[in-house]
């Protein structure tokens, strides 16, 4: 019985052991299919067969789907982004089939020449995935086109502020940005964690906090329970007494949390007169600090929560 995949319908066959599978745009074409190939013999499965296959555009948009559910706001609009860009070199209508690994490295190559080579990796790694998983979901053709060399990088390292500069950026904070600008420094955390907190996931009788991430493979949900230092305490139980609804940090334009902050900081390094940083940077300016004062690795490895002691190494300036 043919089943929906996407915007497609899969019909499928068994015998002997063997499976034969095709696409087709409607499920009367797929049961017609099958009607067709359950009457041959498995040997004669080898004959090519004419289906309805899809276009790059329904692949982008059945895993931007997948990606939405998936994934955390901003990823996918990192993905979202990446096929907008791509599809202004490469036919969005062009048949999944006819898609050239000439052609994926064309539109990366122009990537890599108008802005990075790292970006252009960032690009490749993307649509890598997202062909994977027209391959598991949508029966794309197996050999990725995505599969490319990747271009060599020019990294600069990133400029982690002094403890100064955050101080002085902290001081020209006001309202419930303050506390958030605290909050990013003591709890380590990364942007998207910050704007998911809800009050329930503040404990005030223990003094802990719960931080929820989707940094895992696959996307997973995953919540970790964190201590809070006195000042973040009281930052926070003060930030109580006059917050409204359910989130600890809300976007006075829509009432609900934030999910973007685009010129916030801009805004408040400019008013402190430092030099430009963000903020994942204080996440690294935090595990600095902790190993200054004598913390182990370890430790700093589970307020960070990495998975990978190697990647807290490198957070250490």
């Amino acid at each position: 019985m043919p089943y929906k995949r996407g915007h497609n319908w899969v019909a499928e066959v068994r015998k002997n052991s063997k499976r034969k599978q095709a696409l087709f745009g409607t499920k009367t074409e797929a049961l017609d299919w099958e009607a067709v190939w359950r009457k041959k013999p498995p040997e004669d499965w080898e004959e090519p067969v004419m289906t309805t296959e899809s276009f790059l555009i329904e692949w982008a948009n059945d895993y931007l789907t997948y990606a939405k559910a998936r994934f955390t706001a901003k990823t996918y609009d990192e993905k979202r982004f990446i096929f907008k860009r791509s599809f202004k070199v490469i036919n969005p209508k062009l048949p999944v089939s006819e898609l050239t690994a000439r052609q994926a490295l064309s539109f990366l190559q122009k990537q890599a020449e108008a802005r990075s080579g790292y970006a252009a990796n960032k690009e490749r790694k993307n649509l890598l995935a997202a062909w994977n998983w027209g391959i598991k979901y949508m029966a794309l053709p197996s050999l990725n086109p995505f599969l490319v060399d990747k271009f060599p990088e020019k990294r600069q390292a990133r400029y982690i502020p002094s403890k100064r500069d955050f101080w002085k950026v902290y001081d020209v904070t006001e309202g419930q940005d303050k506390v958030m600008f605290l909050a990013y420094l003591q709890l380590a955390a990364r942007r998207s964690e910050i704007f998911r907190l809800q009050w329930e996931d503040v404990d005030f009788g223990e003094s802990q906090l719960r931080i929820t991430t989707r940094k895992r493979q696959g996307g997973h949900l995953e919540e970790d329970w964190l201590p809070m230092l006195d000042e973040l305490y009281a930052a926070l139980l003060q930030h109580r007494q006059t917050s409204q609804g359910e989130w600890v940090f809300t976007d006075p334009q829509t009432g609900g949390p934030f999910r973007c902050r685009q010129h916030w900081m801009r805004r408040l390094r400019s008013k402190a007169g430092v030099r430009s940083f963000g903020l994942h940077a204080i996440r690294h300016l935090t595990a600095s600090i902790l190993a200054n004062e004598g913390v182990p690795l370890i430790a700093i490895q589970a307020i960070l929560r990495h998975k990978n002691m190697h990647v807290t190494q490198r957070y250490l300036h």
